[in-house]
């Protein structure tokens, strides 16, 4: 059974899909159907994964506890709620026009997302952080710890979608959404900040590692994302329930729209500065596979200052993004026939069963000498 949570980032990505593909400007029913399909590959890639992580706490405890004190592949379990994030925008964008999904459901899954999110990040911030770790093998990919409570503005700006702005409830869900953007997005951003120092003292990120550096462009690019949509709702929602002041609707969105576009511009830069040197300094294995997401913010900006090269370049990202998952869906189903993934190494396997061992034997002669 697999030791590792990193299967994940594969459900991650058959969502980026499909919520980047909702945002194309020219927008086919046939398109729809795809993003449909994907999202519930994305479902079943999520209950297989979550069910995986479940029956290995319970048949091997000892492998699971060592999973999350890992310093590597302990960063990596925030990411079961990153994937629950993208099916609770795939069933807004897919379920809810259908009738199928009621958005009072969607109201009570958001807050499930933020407690979920409390509940994953602040233990495994605390496990991670009880011990001393070595700069010199910084990623950014650590800052997945916190990647779960940056989103809650993303998703909070999907679920205002379906809530109408005249009800109370919209104020929560907007002020938890920027509340949880801005801890979020700060925090990775001193992650970031170490990411440039562990750069300057070693040089770019060479094999597994490089796969990480595009992590970074990942809390700019999605907090800009979140800002500008946030920002639309307060232009409604502030005004109608009459807080903080007339204009604060269009005040707060003109400024979120500039600080998205700054923050844009970082994500941008993050990912160039990734893509450089990525073929050089990769190492071209099977099992050293990880995606990125910040496209959407493209087709937003797009709209705000209505430019055609927007949506082309949209347009071009997501054919490309559709290309690389077709490949790394490829790659990842021969990585599994290889055994390169989803199976533990043989000797954590040992391990625990000498463990066991052991404590049957201690049981076996407390019990004979009672």
């Amino acid at each position: 059974m697999t030791d590792q949570p990193l299967q994940f980032p594969i459900g991650m990505g058959t969502g980026a899909v499909y919520v980047t593909l909702s945002g194309l400007k020219s927008h086919a029913p046939a398109l729809t159907t795809v993003e449909t399909i994907f999202y519930f590959i994305n479902i079943c890639l999520f209950l297989l994964n979550t069910t995986t992580l479940l029956l290995q706490a319970i048949l091997y405890p000892r492998q699971a506890w060592r999973l999350l004190k890992d310093p590597v592949k302990g960063i990596f379990v925030p990411l079961v709620v990153l994937s629950f994030a993208t099916i609770i925008i795939g069933t807004i964008n897919y379920a809810v026009p259908s009738g199928h999904v009621h958005p009072d459901f969607i109201y009570v899954i958001f807050w499930v997302y933020v407690a979920f999110a409390i509940l994953v990040c602040f233990p495994m911030l605390l496990i991670w952080f009880n011990n001393p770790h070595d700069l010199t093998t910084f990623t950014p990919a650590w800052a997945f710890l916190v990647f779960p409570m940056m989103l809650v503005g993303v998703v909070a700006f999907n679920v205002l979608k379906v809530i109408p702005a005249s009800e109370p409830r919209a104020i929560g869900v907007l002020l938890v959404g920027y509340f949880f953007q801005g801890l979020g997005f700060f925090m990775t951003f001193f992650y970031i900040c170490i990411y440039i120092i562990r750069i300057m003292m070693t040089g770019f990120l060479e094999g597994h590692q490089a796969n990480g550096a595009f992590v970074a462009c990942g809390p700019p690019g999605f907090t800009a994302l979140a800002l500008i949509n946030l920002g639309k709702q307060a232009q409604e929602i502030l005004p109608l329930h009459g807080l903080v002041s007339p204009a604060a609707g269009e005040i707060w969105y003109a400024s979120s729209v500039m600080a998205g576009l700054l923050l844009f511009g970082l994500a941008v830069f993050f990912f160039i500065f990734g893509a450089l040197p990525y073929w050089f300094k990769v190492h071209k294995h099977l099992h050293e596979i990880l995606g990125f997401g910040w496209i959407s913010t493209i087709r937003v900006l797009g709209d705000i200052f209505d430019l055609q090269g927007f949506f082309v370049w949209h347009l071009i990202m997501s054919i490309l993004m559709c290309t690389v998952w077709v490949v790394l869906f490829a790659l990842t189903a021969v990585a599994f026939w290889k055994g390169k993934i989803f199976l533990a190494k043989d000797e954590d396997v040992l391990k625990d069963s000498v463990k066991q061992k052991e404590l049957n034997e201690k049981e076996s002669y407390r019990h004979s000498n009672a």
